[in-house]
């Protein structure tokens, strides 16, 4: 994938992070949860009583979200540059990360930060060292 710097709004970015930051804010104060993606979908998979709605309904704003912005504006052009194989891996290890994490990179990168969660802090220190260890040698090593 490549981003287009060029073209690059800041302002539908900060709309973007207002926008997630009440998303988590709102789920917090009114179910006592944390917006962990991994977290709410894997709650799906063993469901508790009471939970499905807010679960299904808050994956379904995930597909949803996309659907809006298509009818405010173009959607940005994607472009992956990876086979499906390589792609099923990569989705392979960000689930066992998040398994071995206790959380994915939204419940510990945007909620944990934001409660000051030291774990998170630390995960999300992980997670950006994997991330830059990996591009690195993707483009500079493997290429």
């Amino acid at each position: 994938m490549t981003i287009d710097w060029q073209h690059f709004t800041p302002g539908s970015a900060l709309i973007g992070g207002v926008l997630i930051g009440l998303a988590t804010t709102v789920l917090l104060l009114a179910n006592g949860r944390v917006a962990g993606v991994s977290g709410i979908l894997g709650g799906l998979l063993r469901p508790a009583r009471g939970d499905m709605a807010w679960r299904g309904a808050f994956l379904l704003g995930l597909f949803v979200a996309p659907l809006v912005w298509l009818t405010a504006g173009v959607m940005p052009p994607g472009q992956i540059d990876h086979s499906v194989r390589m792609l099923a891996l990569a989705g392979l290890l960000v689930g066992i990360g998040t398994r071995f994490g206790s959380g994915c990179t939204s419940g510990h990168g945007v909620c944990g930060i934001a409660r000051w969660s030291p774990r998170s802090l630390a995960a999300t220190a992980c997670f950006l060292v994997a991330g830059a260890v990996t591009v690195f040698v993707t483009r500079h090593v493997v290429h």
